[in-house]
């Protein structure tokens, strides 16, 4: 899977994880697939679920390390 663009929010908690990824997928392109790295539990469930309330669609939610995971979402809207 291409991913055209990665946020890289360690270190970030609620509400700014989901607030900082809203607007870099706004400045993408319909179609496009973000990347979003999160060491934050609370955020793993909290930006795919208000990801999928804005209309774009969450293509996976994967741990890849201790504490670390990747959110893929594609724009839709």
């Amino acid at each position: 899977m291409q991913i055209d663009k990665e946020l890289d929010l360690k270190g970030e908690v609620c509400p700014f994880t989901f607030v900082k990824s809203k607007l870099i997928i706004e400045q993408m392109d319909t179609g496009q697939v973000l990347r979003v790295i999160l060491d934050y539990k609370p955020s793993v469930e909290n930006v795919p679920k208000s990801m999928e309330m804005e209309g774009q669609e969450v293509l996976a939610v994967n741990q890849i390390g201790e504490n670390l995971w990747e959110v893929l979402v594609r724009k839709v809207k």
